[in-house]
């Protein structure tokens, strides 16, 4: 089972504030409790961020972000490894009253006990990945966007 999506999120600030924000990777883990563990120096073409996810399920996702290409204010693809893998792309445009953010992926369980979770129940492997894009989002609203 694949888990792709393809969400636009707005934000009421421009496309230089968001991407400030986005930058402060030390902050992450203050941001999003779920983010077990994080290690990143920064967010630029060729750096690679260790991932550790607990989404609200029996489970714990482990992955690598290798940034293959950033172009700040307004891009950043990535590769990702390890419990799941597949692409990201975030997209980052100018909109009037702020910027809208375009968060596309295409995943793929790579463990034994994700791809018999996926195959069993793939509506609840949806939830858990849904949650953790919607949670996210509303929590950088809140917490490093607020202010």
């Amino acid at each position: 089972m694949r888990v792709r999506s393809d969400r636009t999120y707005r934000f009421a600030v421009p496309p230089a504030a968001l991407w400030e924000a986005c930058s402060a990777v030390e902050h992450y883990r203050r941001w999003w409790p779920w983010l077990r563990s994080f290690e990143a120096e920064a967010l630029t073409d060729g750096a690679v961020w260790r991932c550790v996810v607990q989404p609200p399920l029996p489970y714990t996702l482990r992955f690598d972000l290798a940034l293959e290409e950033v172009v700040p204010t307004r891009f950043v693809r990535a590769g990702v490894t390890g419990d799941i893998a597949g692409s990201a792309t975030l997209e980052i445009d100018a909109v009037d009253g702020g910027c809208s953010v375009r968060l596309r992926s295409d995943l793929a369980p790579r463990n034994d006990l994700l791809r018999i979770a996926a195959a069993v129940a793939g509506p609840i492997v949806r939830f858990g990945h849904d949650w953790v894009l919607d949670t996210g989002v509303r929590q950088f609203r809140q917490r490093a966007l607020a202010g």
